[in-house]
């Protein structure tokens, strides 16, 4: 199938991409034809996100989305910063409070929703949007430009073989192929290695965002509220955790880990449930009913550590990149504002008869734009934060009395991976078990994801080397995937011999994409799985 432009990945970064695409060929009266694969059953079936929105891109790009009935229903009305000890909440004080962190203006939104309102639009313009076909494949030109890529074929058994359900993944041509995966996107990075796109810049830096959605008493609901919490249980880890009040009674509470954590005994998972047992958090969920449940990887590394975006015949926007901004806790503005940037690029590329070259026009538009003076304030938050305990002092030393302003760009060389050190030199940390009321374990959660994935399915969670599991993270690092991952994906389980062995839930797998990033020898390579499997988050 020919197209001027193919994009992989359904989320506001891609969508936003074929939006602007359609509404620069109406305006101009010419035709661009504008595909978008999405591997999730519907759009917004994997999108998770906090979430608070700053509109000004989608202002941009929609001016009248009130009118036209954009989800963003609950305007914030009141910002809450509580530093946590074990048993006490100090508020700071709103002249304490970072710029950043103010949210005047902004929304409290499921970006699932808006995610899949934003899918509406497109179609309506004319772009075509495939839910649950996977790109599992690029496809290249003889002279290495981007020309495609492959979809992924359906109806394969566990040995790799064709089911009676068989069919075969498809070819997509391109002009020109955005990537727009989010954080840790598998084709993404490929294109990252392949063009050596980070040469030069700082690693890539990711936490990990766990998530759940809680409809709660009335009496305990503010609508509008956004509270953040830094300090316990992670009193020397970074480490932060969310609460936004949204409409109809709802909560959505998170806790996000950075993932350069030191200590493989650490779970995410267990810290955002004990988390919520603190005495000023759990008051919110007394007579509460938990919704949903997800996670997802996020992309933090911020200007130092954004790749070179374009290449022959592609581009990588949104998350896909890393154009979150850690300093505000926000990506979604910056993936609308990408997605717009490098549909304009490639718009006039192709009004030109140009293909498969490089669309410097996006990076230069990216250079000049409000997002890049944005994230160049922000650029040393998230270094700061690395450092420890120290880290939130000094963010307000550089968000506050530096203004962002500072003379100095700090920079890091160790990815989140090769932090971990040997469990020797650390305690098993013993988690308290949790009360199926106020905190959950993981199956259970995974249960409330929708996740689902057919069962006879090739693991689309692949090892480069079957012994390194066992041989070196278990030896070395007591294991600690199994801790890492939020899904219970994996385990280890003795054999009728009583040895050790690795043992994968592929089944589980709600694609937070935390194995691929933190495992310690990268011996883990997530794939894609068949397409339309998955969670299915709900208002996420």
């Amino acid at each position: 199938m020919e197209y001027d432009v193919v994009i992989v990945g359904g989320g506001p970064a891609g969508l936003s991409a074929a939006i602007k695409l359609k509404q620069l060929a109406a305006e101009t009266g010419k035709d661009v034809s504008v595909v978008v694969l999405e591997k999730g059953g519907e759009p917004g079936a994997h999108i998770l996100s906090g979430a608070i929105m700053d509109p000004k891109a989608l202002t941009e790009l929609f001016p009248n989305w009130k009118e036209l009935g954009a989800p963003l229903n609950t305007p914030v009305t009141e910002d809450e910063i509580l530093v946590l000890t074990e048993t006490s909440a100090i508020r700071t004080p709103n002249w304490l409070v970072p710029k950043c962190f103010h949210n005047e203006g902004n929304y409290i939104i499921s970006l699932g929703n808006v995610t899949r309102w934003l899918a509406q639009q497109a179609e309506a313009l004319g772009v075509e949007v495939f839910p649950g076909f996977t790109a599992a494949e690029v496809l290249y030109n003889d002279d290495g430009s981007v020309k495609g890529v492959a979809t992924g074929n359906m109806g394969v058994n566990r040995e790799g073989e064709a089911s009676p359900s068989f069919q075969i993944g498809m070819e997509l041509h391109a002009k020109y192929t955005l990537f727009a995966e989010g954080a840790r996107g598998h084709l993404g990075k490929q294109m990252i290695a392949k063009y050596e796109l980070d040469k030069g810049k700082d690693p890539q830096s990711y936490g990990i965002g766990i998530k759940e959605l809680w409809e709660i008493d009335p009496k305990h609901h503010k609508p509008g509220l956004v509270v953040h919490t830094t300090g316990w249980p992670m009193m020397d880890q970074y480490a932060g955790s969310f609460l936004y009040h949204l409409e109809n009674n709802q909560v959505a509470v998170g806790y996000v880990v950075g993932l350069a954590y030191e200590n493989p005994y650490i779970s995410p998972f267990e810290e955002f449930q004990r988390f919520k047992t603190h005495p000023a958090i759990r008051t919110y969920f007394e007579g509460a009913k938990r919704i949903s449940y997800g996670a997802r990887a996020i992309t933090a590394g911020g200007l130092q550590s954004l790749p070179k975006l374009t290449f022959p015949g592609g581009a990588l926007i949104g998350c896909d990149a890393g154009f979150l901004n850690m300093s505000r806790i926000k990506g979604s503005h910056a993936a609308i504002k990408t997605g717009m940037l490098a549909a304009t690029a490639a718009f006039d590329a192709v009004t030109a008869d140009r293909q498969h070259d490089e669309l410097i026009a996006y990076s230069a538009a990216f250079e000049a734009s409000w997002l890049h003076e944005e994230l160049h304030i922000a650029r040393n938050v998230k270094p700061l934060l690395k450092r420890g305990a120290y880290g939130a002092p000094l963010v307000w030393i550089d968000q506050v009395l530096l203004r962002g302003k500072a003379p100095w760009t700090l920079h890091h060389s160790t990815p989140d991976h090769a932090c971990l050190r040997p469990a020797s030199e650390f305690t098993p940390i013993n988690y308290p078990k949790p009360d199926g009321k106020l905190t959950f374990d993981r199956l259970s959660s995974v249960f409330i994801s929708n996740t689902n994935h057919a069962e006879d399915q090739p693991i689309h969670l692949t090892l480069k080397d079957a012994s390194v599991p066992v041989n070196v993270n278990l030896a070395k690092y007591a294991g600690p995937e199994s801790r890492y991952c939020p899904a219970g994906v994996y385990e280890f389980v003795k054999t009728e011999e009583g040895a050790d062995r690795l043992q994968i839930n592929a089944q589980n797998c709600v694609h937070c994409k935390t194995c691929d990033i933190k495992d310690p020898t990268q011996n883990i390579v997530w794939v894609t799985p068949e397409g339309g499997g998955g969670p299915n988050y709900s208002s996420m």
